[in-house]
């Protein structure tokens, strides 16, 4: 029974920073949100975003949309990503710092990043400051699977084979992350049952977040 009171916490936490600028400092409040392929990261992001107040920037979608500007930057990322070499952190932090600014928001919720430590200590040098919060969802691995075997988004990394391998990369490459933070004492998991995309909402009912 300790999940609702792990939740019930993070929504008295997220409370404590919805009216507010996230602190009295001219750093933006910073939330790292991550979580496995499937965990329902994105989803939790879009409503806590709009529950609270907090910018949603994804780091997918930002090298997405370098890439879509057609800018050399963009052709950059896209011949990188064609190779099947990783986009360099320093690129990655750049267009989320670069997205910080331009939001002009106090809180902000960073979605899939860093997907590793390597990430992580170019955003904290290029940035110059750590998160002030983590959020981990711990989802089983079979139901991460099942959720990419039943989206319906024509991606072609969507079965069993690609699958597991997304999920292995996520275990070692994003779980030192996640250790990093506890470490700090910054994490603050959401696990098992509570990784539904309908469960967040139903439990923001319950405890009256708004």
């Amino acid at each position: 029974m300790q999940e609702p009171l792990a939740l019930n916490r993070l929504a008295r936490f997220f409370m404590s920073q919805a009216g507010g600028d996230g602190g009295h400092s001219q750093k933006p409040f910073i939330a790292f949100v991550l979580g496995g392929p499937g965990s329902g990261k994105g989803t939790q992001c879009t409503k806590i975003a709009s529950d609270f107040g907090f910018a949603h920037l994804s780091a997918g979608d930002l090298l997405r949309h370098e890439i879509a500007s057609g800018s050399e930057k963009g052709e950059l990322i896209l011949d990188i990503i064609k190779e099947g070499r990783i986009v360099p952190s320093e690129i990655t932090v750049e267009l989320i710092r670069k997205a910080m600014e331009m939001s002009n928001a106090r809180k902000v919720l960073i979605d899939g990043f860093p997907r590793c430590e390597e990430n992580r200590i170019a955003f904290e040098r290029i940035v110059g400051t750590e998160p002030d919060i983590v959020i981990f969802f711990d989802c089983p691995e079979d139901e991460m699977v099942k959720r990419l075997l039943g989206r319906n988004q024509g991606r072609v990394d969507d079965n069993i084979e690609t699958i597991k391998k997304r999920l292995k990369v996520f275990e070692s490459l994003n779980i030192p992350v996640v250790d990093y933070y506890s470490l700090r004492g910054k994490v603050q998991k959401v696990s098992k049952l509570f990784c539904s995309a309908h469960k967040y909402q139903n439990r923001t009912t319950s405890v009256s977040f708004h």
